[in-house]
């Protein structure tokens, strides 16, 4: 199975939820770009576990450690390495499942596939893995921002089940547990969500992440396009089941004389979309408008609450799910998917500066 992410900038990620540790290796950073483990660890900090009540009570400092790559604080234009050490697994916890498969988790495929799984937590498919994600993203970003002065990534949390919250508040949504960007919604929103948990039940959302100061020019036309890229990277997230960039599928119920966007000169000379509604992409190519996209979450398959599932044997049994899980797994999605936003983007920068400015 792969394990490698990039064209030009590539991330190798390693370890399984309840193994000695989990890393990255990060191929083809550009050098002298300023990286600390400091600046790793916010983005880690953000993805962590145990951060509030309504996230798994799994204990993890999630402590970051820069192997190589680095002297005097700069990279060196060769591979990078970091890992995280486990610290708090209960393997214990998993005994009754081993021999079970868990309805709508991965456990199913991947031992119909190997013929072997790790249950304790997943392995591989355990959303621990996506440490090594944040860790690459959180690099690419440091990358971007050199690059690109005015370059940021902000995601939040856009809807949980089936409640939509319009209003955009981006300083609020460091400000709660959900990372929600509605003030207005959220005390509605976090007692729906502490019920959910306390029957022992789970629930899911979206996530809409914002890209601004892109340049002009990154992705390529047919089977390069910079929309397929991150709809790739964003589904390669455990839990993703959906992609939607822009207006996405509200424009299929629109006439065209509806859903065209008209481009527009602003104060500054510069052209852009009149109200982005094809979310910063077209042809495949940034428009320069900012990357705009939201991605669908389910929720959490591990509940408490008893279900039925078959085992090996394809015998029909009870199952009470064991072990410390996420009731919502949408504010610690946020950095992850930020991360590999980051990732596509600064990829897709490479290869267009390989492509046209390497004369």
């Amino acid at each position: 199975m792969s394990n490698t992410f990039g064209t030009f900038f590539k991330i190798t990620t390693f370890g399984e939820s309840h193994g000695p540790a989990l890393g990255v290796i990060i191929d083809n950073c550009p050098p002298n770009i300023a990286i600390s483990e400091e600046d790793i660890q916010q983005a880690l900090d953000r993805r962590k576990p145990g951060q509030s009540a309504i996230t798994t009570p799994r204990k993890e400092a999630d402590k970051c450690e820069i192997l190589s790559g680095l002297f005097e604080g700069k990279t060196t234009g060769t591979a990078i390495a970091v890992i995280v050490r486990n610290e708090n697994q209960r393997s214990g916890d998993y005994d009754n499942i081993k021999d079970i498969f868990r309805p709508s988790h991965a456990d199913f495929g991947y031992f119909s596939k190997y013929g072997i799984r790790d249950y304790r937590g997943g392995g591989r498919s355990s959303a621990r893995e996506t440490i090594a994600r944040v860790i690459g993203g959180a690099i690419a970003q440091k990358v971007l921002q050199k690059k690109y002065p005015d370059f940021s990534i902000t995601g939040f949390t856009r809807s949980i089940g089936a409640d939509y919250f319009e209003a955009v508040d981006l300083d609020f949504i460091e400000q709660n547990p959900l990372r929600m960007a509605d003030k207005a919604a959220y005390e509605k929103a976090i007692k729906k969500v502490e019920q959910i948990r306390d029957k022992g039940d789970s629930i899911g959302g979206t996530v809409e992440i914002q890209a601004t100061g892109v340049p002009v020019g990154l992705g390529m036309p047919v089977f390069g396009k910079l929309e397929a890229a991150l709809a790739q990277a964003m589904m390669s997230v455990p839990a993703v089941k959906g992609f939607e960039i822009g207006d996405g599928f509200a424009l299929a119920e629109k006439l065209g004389s509806e859903a065209n966007d008209p481009f527009v000169k602003d104060k500054k000379g510069l052209i852009h979309s009149q109200r982005n509604a094809n979310g910063g992409v077209l042809g495949g190519i940034s428009t320069g408008d900012p990357i705009c996209f939201r991605v669908a979450i389910k929720p959490t398959s591990s509940i408490s609450l008893p279900q039925q599932s078959v085992n090996k044997r394809g015998e029909v049994v009870d199952l009470v799910v064991k072990g410390r899980h996420d009731p919502i797994l949408l504010p610690r999605a946020v950095p992850i998917l930020e991360g590999m936003t980051a990732l596509v983007l600064l990829d897709h920068m490479m290869m267009d500066q390989g492509q046209n400015h390497c004369f």
